[in-house]
Order: structure tokens, then C-alpha cells, then sequence
């Protein structure tokens, strides 16, 4: 699928910064997310490769909310130095036309400022917080976006973000979730679990070998 052949389904500024990015031609598992129903609101857990193209998956669900003027857009992080990562790529990208804030410090406080921002990069412990302390623009969020959803998985942040989940559902009822991951070994039982539809994908941009090093050489297996 060529990105211009989706041109009328995305706000005018996102088109023009993505196609600014070189991007012409869209992956598998874009392809996919949008048959899915990506950009009609309709929630996904994406499990494709590492770099196959999940961050433009999450991209075009957030900007298409903020740019439409539906509400903020939310992207959960496991790692403080992914979501400043994160925040500085967003925000070359995008800080032009949206506005873009990075939430990773004192737990103990609700941030107020960030009702000013548009697009919010945090750690799910952080939204956690914000949750508690009763932050008034949690029902602005229209979009949020799950990196590593895998880790709901792990014995000490999982928790959190199970839960986190749970709360956000029950708090906004027009929610659109996307969760991404590399690896999750029950795909189709958490995308039941979130309402969402889900999109499987093995292309990966650089094709993956097997094999065996030793003395200095690597025996690969044949296919």
C-alpha cells in the first residue's frame, strides 16, 4: 500500500510530516493496521518484529486524535530513558503542530501543566500516579498507546499496568487502545482481554539467520 493511497484518511500537517520522513510505502503490518481499523478509532494489540513499523502504527492513532481535535493522546513506556527517547524523536517530528511533554518525575505529584500538552510520554507508573492524584484531564485522553505490552508479563511492573488498563477502560469509554510488542506468547487471549483487534506480522526489514559460532566462524542452518 503506497501512503498516498490513504491520504484523504489523514489531518492534512500528518500526511505532509510523514511523507517529509522519506516514507512512501507503507509496511505489512501498517498495511494491516489500517485494515484493521486503525485510523476509524478501532482499537489493536500489534505483534510484529522489532523495527517492522509499530511506532508509525502508534503515530498515526495519536496524531490523528490530537489533529482532529478528539483529545490527548497518551504513549506508556516501560523505561525513563525510552520515554526521553521517545520525546525527543516526537517531538522533532511533530512539535510544530502539536504539543508534545515528557512526564517521568516525582511520583507524589499530579503535574498540572500537562493539561497544556497535547501528546504525553510517561511511564506507566507515572500515569499510575496521575490517575491517583486525580488529575482533571484524564477524561480528555482519547488515545492511549502501550509500548512493550508484553511486560504486563513481569512480576514487577506488570501489575501496574494491568491495572492501569483495567482503570483507564472503565474511565473512558471511547478509548482507543494500541498495544505493541515484539513478543507476547498469548496474542490472541490479550487482545480479547482489551477489546481490540489483532494484528500479526513476521515481516522484518532485515531477514533473521540462525546458526552456530564457533572458532571464529558461524555455521548458519539451512532452510
Amino acid at each position: 500500500m503506497e501512503l498516498q493511497d490513504i491520504k484523504d484518511k489523514l489531518p492534512e500537517k500528518l500526511y505532509t510530516i510523514i511523507e517529509k520522513e522519506g516514507i512512501s510505502k507503507l509496511r505489512p503490518s501498517q498495511v494491516k493496521a489500517i485494515d484493521n481499523g486503525l485510523l476509524e478509532r478501532k482499537s489493536l494489540l500489534v505483534c510484529t518484529p522489532t523495527a517492522s513499523g509499530k511506532t508509525l502504527i502508534a503515530e498515526m492513532a495519536a496524531l490523528k486524535s490530537i489533529l482532529e481535535i478528539q483529545g490527548k493522546a497518551i504513549y506508556i513506556v516501560p523505561l525513563k530513558a525510552l520515554a526521553a527517547e521517545k520525546f525527543k524523536d516526537f517531538n522533532r517530528k511533530y512539535g510544530e503542530n502539536i504539543r508534545v511533554a515528557l512526564s517521568i518525575g516525582d511520583l507524589d505529584k499530579s503535574d498540572p501543566y500537562l493539561s497544556e500538552y497535547d501528546l504525553i510520554i510517561c511511564t506507566s507508573e507515572k500515569l499510575d500516579s496521575l490517575i491517583r492524584h486525580h488529575t482533571p484531564w484524564l477524561n480528555q485522553i482519547c488515545t492511549v498507546i502501550i509500548d512493550e505490552i508484553h511486560l504486563m508479563n513481569d512480576p514487577g511492573r506488570g501489575p501496574t499496568l494491568e491495572i492501569l488498563i483495567t482503570i483507564l477502560k472503565q474511565l473512558l469509554k471511547n478509548l482507543q487502545i494500541i498495544g505493541l510488542s515484539a513478543t507476547i506468547g498469548n496474542p490472541k487471549e490479550l487482545a480479547t482481554w482489551l477489546g481490540a483487534n489483532l494484528v500479526v506480522d513476521n515481516w522484518r526489514p532485515v531477514e533473521l539467520h540462525q546458526g552456530i559460532y564457533l572458532d571464529g566462524k558461524v555455521d548458519f542452518n539451512k532452510k
